[in-house]
């Protein structure tokens, strides 16, 4: 790995948490970092990028009132190279990568999720459980790139190398999961006080169960209760939208993530947790339940 330093140049668009955190772990490893943003610092690099074989795209994706935008991860493939590797670290629904496939016919372009806590992001850059690379083309030259992309990241746990919609729904179930978690840890929690049961208990019980997850089982976490973030919300509003759309007779299946939504909102309003973020997904006060 030490003499693929010298001759591969990594792009990456976007410093926020991820993109930054991403940069810095490829740059101590000895690569050669290009970091493109609109911040100041890095605004002049963006026709550098189209030098970089490999190019991270870690850009937001926002839900927003108008529903899912993809507009900046667009753009930011625009400044990809041709004949570079585009690399999407964003959230985005399936489809989404091979249409930007079918927009940008020269470059080739991959969806390898990221699945990054941002209480600790950089460690999870360095020691990943998990890498999944998603290709458009079942091709020996895609397989050969994931391949490649695969070498480029630390060693993982598990890999996977799948069809691009695949590593696409595969975030969303990631997100999706424990969002659904968190909510329902907090019913548990509700209704554990009202019996006067302790929640450690509960906790405890959960942790030695094999069948159920580790985490998201807080009630309480960060700044108030609910599933919060800059992933949580937006995440499984864009998922519920897709739901919605592709099975719209599953009134039962819809009504459902809609409760959800609603319990959620409930949670992070009465806390006062997240509030900015509900609101730029949903809408003014009255629209996000506060």
């Amino acid at each position: 790995m030490g003499a693929m330093h010298t001759k591969v140049k990594i792009g990456f668009i976007g410093q926020g948490w991820i993109g930054k955190n991403y940069a810095d772990h490829y740059e101590d490893r000895g690569f050669v970092v290009v970091r493109y943003s609109l911040d100041q610092e890095y605004i002049g690099n963006k026709d550098r990028i189209a030098e970089c074989d490999y190019v991270f795209i870690a850009v937001p994706t926002p839900t927003t009132t108008k529903g899912f935008d993809d507009s900046i991860v667009r753009d930011a493939v625009s400044v990809v190279g041709d004949g570079k590797v585009a690399i999407i670290k964003s959230t985005i629904p399936p489809g989404t990568t091979r249409k930007l496939c079918a927009q940008y016919p020269n470059k080739f372009i991959v969806h390898s999720p990221e699945f990054l806590r941002e209480s600790s992001v950089r460690y999870d850059v360095d020691h990943p459980d998990r890498v999944i690379v998603g290709i458009p083309e079942d091709t020996k030259e895609y397989k050969k790139i994931a391949e490649e992309i695969i070498r480029l990241h630390p060693k993982a746990g598990y890999v996977k190398i799948a069809p691009v919609e695949e590593a696409e729904f595969l975030k969303y179930t990631h997100n999706t999961l424990g969002y659904a978690t968190i909510v329902f840890a907090n019913i548990l929690y509700d209704l554990s006080q009202v019996y006067g049961i302790e929640w450690q208990t509960v906790k405890d019980f959960i942790l030695n169960n094999p069948w159920f997850p580790e985490k998201y089982i807080d009630p309480v976490h960060k700044s108030g209760r609910g599933a919060g973030g800059n992933c949580f919300i937006k995440d499984f509003a864009a998922f519920h939208e897709m739901y919605a759309r592709e099975l719209k007779g599953d009134t039962v299946g819809i009504e459902l993530l809609e409760a959800f939504v609603r319990k959620n909102k409930d949670l992070l309003c009465a806390s006062g947790k997240d509030i900015n973020i509900l609101r730029g997904v949903y809408g003014d006060e009255e629209n996000a339940g506060v």
